[in-house]
């Protein structure tokens, strides 16, 4: 996988808005890749900066954010200078998005059929009854019955797990190379929260799909994610495969965040679940050294310092104490 390029890679990303005691900071040195057929999970509680990092990919950011990055590539090619009609050409149709709330990403007052079709025309041009067919076929592959009468229908009429299903066949309708999902299963109850992630999974896995994964939920990334990405503070404190992140998590910041995870032990031991003391830092202004520093419990004076995000083998963490991952199979 090392040796084939990326769908997407993203080099030191960082976000600033306007605030009226200064620049807000919101994602700060955000480094990742992902690569055909993989599922990259970004965690991290509410605020940490997931969905503004994926939301800054696409230049998808509110008015007066600034962007900077040493690199956003898809597939190879540079979209950090693209133009916007480029980035239009991309969006939807290379690279489709999946956002947390379907409701108020399907619009109320066009038909299910007209905005699956608006999709295909917009960047396939065709006519009329190839786009109907194209959007009846990928209503049928995210499982939902009876296309035709569904076509028909608006978005009220629909429950939030088959809204949600009309948006993933709205992000694959032009067979992209790689979908972004911004916590797709918040709105849903937990039946069907595990439904729209099996059917997600079972895509990417059928079209070869890059797929993007934004969750505060770890026992979904533990389900699904090849590698895992954390966030805190906007920035990436440490990403490694799944298997070895859930067996030896190095950052404290993460280690803190399993430890705030119930036991699924049922053992009755009772034990209580772990608090990370203190509170997140101001995002306003330049930060200095870790942004852990204050609720860290192995912090040092050198951790004032900046830390870079530092390779450990198969995995990087960004913390002076940090361990080398061992290899998994």
């Amino acid at each position: 996988m090392s040796n084939e390029v990326p769908v997407l890679s993203v080099r030191n990303l960082d976000v600033s808005l306007p605030h009226k005691a200064g620049r807000v900071h919101p994602v700060r040195d955000v480094s990742f890749d992902i690569h055909r057929g993989e599922t990259v999970c970004i965690v991290g509680e509410s605020g940490c900066g997931k969905s503004m990092s994926a939301m800054a990919i696409l230049n998808l950011l509110p008015p007066g954010a600034e962007r900077r990055a040493g690199e956003i590539a898809f597939l190879g090619e540079d979209i950090l200078n693209a133009s916007e009609k480029r980035l239009r050409d991309i969006r939807g149709n290379r690279i489709g998005m999946v956002f947390q709330e379907p409701l108020t990403a399907l619009n109320p007052s066009l038909t299910i059929g007209e905005q699956l079709m608006e999709v295909f025309r917009r960047h396939r041009p065709a006519q009329q009854h190839l786009a109907r067919a194209r959007a009846e076929d990928m209503l049928l592959q995210v499982g939902i019955p009876d296309p035709k009468e569904r076509m028909a229908q608006y978005p009220y009429q629909l429950s939030g797990g088959l809204r949600q299903r009309v948006v993933i066949a709205i992000a694959l309708m032009c067979e992209p190379a790689m979908i972004i999902a911004d916590e797709p299963t918040t709105a849903l109850d937990v039946t069907i929260q595990a439904q729209i992630l099996r059917l997600l999974i079972d895509l990417k896995e059928r079209f070869g799909l890059a797929l993007l994964l934004i969750t505060h939920d770890l026992a979904v990334a533990s389900r699904v994610a090849d590698r895992i990405v954390v966030m805190y503070a906007g920035e990436v404190v440490e990403q490694a495969p799944t298997q070895a992140f859930f067996a030896h998590p190095n950052h404290p910041y993460a280690r803190g965040l399993l430890g705030c995870l119930p036991s699924a032990s049922g053992d009755g031991s009772g034990n209580k679940l772990q608090v990370i003391p203190g509170t997140v830092p101001s995002l306003i202004g330049e930060m200095q050294g870790c942004a852990f520093f204050e609720r860290c419990s192995e912090s040092e004076p050198s951790c004032r310092t900046r830390i870079p995000l530092r390779d450990i083998g198969h995995g990087s963490v960004r913390c002076l104490h940090g361990q080398a991952y061992e290899a998994t199979p």
